[in-house]
């Protein structure tokens, strides 16, 4: 009997870290990790100091998380929000505050295989198409051309860019004259990793 209690405390452990860590399909909140967590809360600056990430930005975090040429998994997890980025060193976790009117969208595009992912986690998800010359275009609801450029994917296969908040529209990514266009928000429920965007 307490065999099995601890394997399903240790197991409910895993998917509370899983729910920071991972790429996430579910389209809400993440619940706040579970009592049974080996993990505790703690000072965001200590996080990033140890990582040699001291004094910067939380935009500059998250850009210089997601283009870590080093292979995923990142000895860091964080996943990225709507107005804050969630850090876990495996042993303390902590939220960055993302202030300002930016949203993060972070697109892997992809040919043939893909994931399921919701808020993107700079530290584990792993797009197909890395090291990739693409082109990108987000143009909002009302035809406005928030980006437009091209881009290089990253090690982890995504590409990222930040767009105002609380606006909806297209994002179209092309590649060797194959094209894929998917729809996004940036609202509070709007998802920051994009995973579905096949090009054909």
């Amino acid at each position: 009997m307490n065999r099995a209690r601890t394997a399903l405390l240790t197991a409910v452990s895993l998917l509370s870290l899983g729910a920071v860590a991972g790429c996430s399909a579910s389209t809400g909140p993440t619940p706040a990790p579970s009592a049974t967590s080996h993990t505790v809360a703690g000072d965001a600056e200590a996080i990033l100091a140890s990582r040699g990430l001291s004094g910067k930005s939380p935009q500059e975090v998250v850009e210089a998380l997601d283009q870590d040429p080093t292979a995923r998994p990142l000895p860091l997890m964080a996943s990225v929000r709507y107005d804050e980025v969630t850090l876990d060193d495996g042993t303390t976790q902590a939220t960055l505050p993302l202030d300002g009117d930016e949203f993060y969208i972070s697109v892997a595009p992809y040919e043939s295989r893909t994931h399921d992912c919701y808020f993107h986690s700079l530290g584990t998800c792993q797009g197909e198409l890395t090291n990739t010359d693409v082109h990108v275009t987000v143009v909002s609801e009302d035809g406005e051309t928030l980006v437009d450029e091209d881009a290089t994917t990253y090690a982890n296969g995504f590409v990222g860019f930040w767009v105002p908040k609380d606006v909806s529209g297209t994002v179209t990514v092309t590649k060797d004259g194959k094209t894929g266009e998917v729809a996004f928000s940036s609202d509070k429920e709007g998802a920051t990793c994009i995973t579905t965007l096949q090009l054909v």
